[in-house]
C-alpha cells in the first residue's frame, strides 16, 4: 500500500503569474479588490479582473436623473452606472460624444469636460431631478 503525502500550501511553489498565492502569502489579511486588480496589472495582466480600474478610482458622476419613458432628443443620452459595490445607480443624462449644441445665435455652447448635461442645457421637459450616489 502506497502512502501519499499532501503538500502543505506554504511549500507550495508560487511562480504561477495566474495564481494569486504568487502574490500573497498564506496568513496575510485578505486582499481587498485594488490590492488585486494592481498586482494583476503590475505583473502585466490586462485581461478578466485586470481589464478593470480599481474600484474607488472612477467615481460615478452625480447628474439629472432621465425617466425610462423620456425620449430623448439627439445628442443626448442615458449614461448608466453601478457603484463599486454593484449597486446599479439611476441613468443620468449625458451629451453624445460626438455632440454641438448651439446657441440662438449659431454658436457653438462650451460641453462639460465631463458631457455631464447641467440643469440649464437640459432638453425641454425634462423634469430637473438630481439622482445622488448611493453611500456604501
Amino acid at each position: 500500500m502506497t502512502t501519499a503525502t499532501v503538500q502543505e500550501p506554504d511549500a507550495m511553489p508560487r511562480t504561477d503569474p495566474d495564481d494569486l498565492a504568487a502574490y500573497f502569502e498564506p496568513g496575510d489579511p485578505e486582499p481587498t479588490g485594488v490590492e488585486v486588480i494592481t498586482a494583476l496589472r503590475e505583473a502585466g495582466v490586462r485581461t478578466g479582473l485586470g481589464a478593470f480600474n480599481p474600484p474607488g478610482t472612477s467615481p460615478p458622476l452625480e447628474g439629472l436623473a432621465v425617466p425610462d419613458d423620456f425620449k430623448l432628443p439627439d445628442g443626448y443620452v442615458r449614461h448608466h452606472q453601478v457603484t463599486d459595490e454593484g449597486v446599479p445607480i439611476e441613468p443620468i443624462l449625458m451629451f453624445s460624444p460626438d455632440f454641438v449644441l448651439y446657441d440662438a445665435n449659431g454658436k457653438p455652447i462650451a460641453m462639460p469636460e465631463n458631457r455631464v448635461v447641467p440643469p440649464e442645457l437640459a432638453p425641454p421637459g425634462l423634469p430637473l431631478r438630481r439622482v445622488r450616489i448611493p453611500k456604501p
